[in-house]
């Protein structure tokens, strides 16, 4: 047992913070970069860190991994699960030793690990310090919102510790907004930074980034915090840096399609492809453009497009969004209870509730409808549940079984849709990652005027949104409800639904309100379990659960 515990406690520090490696010494910080491991120049100290975020948003080895953040939300649904998500919407299942929980965990601290080092560097350029600071306080906000108390670490951890404690949250706001306020001083305006650079964050990255976790804080108490929100994401809205897109531009002119759609395809999602909304884009290069290519391989495609390629008379293409495997939905809610008429955000080029038959010269086959529009098996022609009958063929509308809804065809988003024709199984993420757009920007600053009564504002900054959707204006009388629809409305799949709710305190009500698959939530699940190895590896000081788990 004695030498139990001392492994235990030699590890301790490395399984809190996922530096456990191969190298000869364990506790060496990897910084990956095309520069290798053991590096003096601090830009690819940074670029280390752009690594460790790509790894986060790919995560191959459990695919479904995109499903925690949305599953059991209002926005999505289960489709072809993989695993991972599976108590993200079986709350029952939701324990310590889930895999999602204890990846995020680990590389989370991982980049803090890498910051720490790049911080408290005083040789190193304010510039790349500042986004060493975005990044921290990146994290620690992700950090705080999903777990609550958690250890704060501002220095390397360059011996082994088993006695880490969970910090206050208060404790680590402190440190976040110290590290947002320097990030906006001193990190480079948009732009300011080249055609190569255009994918790292910029002041008003950081202001996104503020602005929310200044919400997060007012939710929590800090009443003076909801003012400071509209303050800081002001500028970003002022400075005339960005404009929402509402006309069609880039590479798919003579492709159907709306300027919504064109956001977000391929070659048109960068600032100097003509996205004048990208505020951070993170770019997800594939292999046969850049050597190294993706960062493990992200999931999104298969997760959010649906599996069409099960179909007779379909065929993988980029105008259908490339192979998908359809494990995550739309909630019903999305699907039918939110739009207005003519809202281009839900256009059929956005959610694809009709799709056409591709496979050229394919056709020919006789199918049988039922009421609702579904395939009858054809040996059961004569049941009285047919009610019509229709010619399948290329170009023509596409018919599925009803039980196909579950993952083959469904209204599904094209935001995530992408083709190679080199990777025909579709393994990949052929695009880049909107981490946040201008809109996000009014969103905010409605949501803060919402929490200070000014309702004359908050339907100011949802209109600017809804003129250019095409969608009907608003009056006065929105409320946070409201604004967060307007979200699910504006960036569904791209934000992390759940992160929002959780710091909006709307999780467990949202859900249950919105969501007819969701089972078993409760109070407890606004937090997350701290990872089981964390608490079991920490011999040396006391490192509690969350309640419940």
């Amino acid at each position: 047992m004695k030498l139990q515990s001392i492994f235990k406690a030699s590890l301790a520090a490395l399984l809190l913070l996922g530096t456990v490696s191969c190298s000869d010494s364990y506790l060496d910080e990897h910084m990956y970069s095309k520069y290798g491991a053991s590096v003096s120049d601090t830009n690819a100290k940074v670029l280390g860190i752009y690594y460790k975020v790509g790894l986060i948003l790919g995560y191959s080895s459990n695919q479904g991994y995109a499903g925690i953040w949305q599953d059991g939300t209002d926005v999505g649904a289960p489709g072809d699960v993989q695993g991972v998500e599976t108590p993200f919407y079986q709350y029952a299942n939701l324990n310590s030793e889930n895999a999602g929980v204890s990846f995020l965990w680990t590389q989370l601290y991982s980049i803090i690990g890498a910051a720490n080092i790049i911080i408290n560097d005083e040789t190193a350029e304010p510039k790349y310090r500042a986004e060493a600071s975005f990044f921290r306080a990146w994290a620690y906000e992700q950090l705080v919102t999903l777990w609550g108390d958690v250890p704060l670490l501002t220095e390397q951890v360059t011996s082994p510790s088993a006695n880490f404690t969970r910090a206050k949250v208060a404790e680590v706001d402190a440190v976040i907004n110290e590290d947002l306020d320097y990030a906006i001083a001193n990190l480079p305006a948009v732009d300011e930074y080249s055609k190569a650079q255009q994918s790292r964050v910029n002041k008003d990255a950081a202001r996104i980034w503020a602005a929310q976790s200044y919400l997060r804080q007012g939710y929590q108490g800090q009443q003076a915090m909801y003012s400071k929100a509209v303050d800081v994401i002001t500028p970003t809205i002022n400075g005339g840096k960005y404009s929402l897109i509402k006309a069609r531009y880039g590479s798919y002119l003579n492709d159907d399609g709306d300027f919504y759609s064109d956001m977000f395809r391929f070659h048109n999602q960068r600032r100097s492809e003509g996205n004048t909304e990208g505020v951070w884009t993170f770019e997800m290069e594939y292999p046969v453009n850049v050597p190294g290519g993706t960062i493990d391989a992200p999931q999104q495609r298969r997760n959010w497009v649906a599996a069409f390629h099960k179909l007779d008379g379909m065929v993988n293409a980029d105008s259908i969004g490339g192979r998908g495997n359809g494990r995550l939905r739309l909630s019903n809610y999305v699907k039918y209870g939110i739009w207005d008429e003519g809202d281009i955000r839900n256009s059929n080029f956005n959610i694809r509730r009709i799709l056409y038959y591709n496979k050229p010269g394919w056709g020919g086959a006789t199918y049988y409808l039922d009421k609702d529009g579904y395939r009858v098996p054809n040996d059961k022609a004569d049941d009285p549940n047919v009610v019509s009958t229709v010619q399948a063929y290329y170009g023509g509308r596409v018919y599925c079984h009803a039980a196909d809804t579950l993952n083959v065809l469904y209204p599904h988003v094209t935001k995530w849709g992408g083709y190679d024709p080199t990777d025909d199984f579709g393994w990949t993420v052929v695009k880049d990652f909107p981490m946040m757009r201008f809109s996000e920007a009014y969103l905010l600053r409605a949501e803060a005027y919402v929490r200070l009564g000014d309702k004359a504002k908050v339907a100011a900054d949802i209109n600017v949104l809804r003129d250019r959707a095409h969608a009907p204006r608003v009056n006065g009388t929105v409320d946070i409800d409201y604004v967060l629809d307007e979200r699910m409305r504006e960036l569904y799949t791209e934000e992390n639904r759940t992160i929002t709710l959780l710091r909006m305190g709307k999780y467990v009500e949202r859900t249950k309100k919105y969501n007819d698959v969701t089972i078993g939530l409760t109070d407890k699940n606004n937090l997350f379990p701290i990872p089981y190895d964390v608490i079991e590896n920490n011999v040396l000081a006391e490192f509690t659960q969350n309640p419940g788990y």
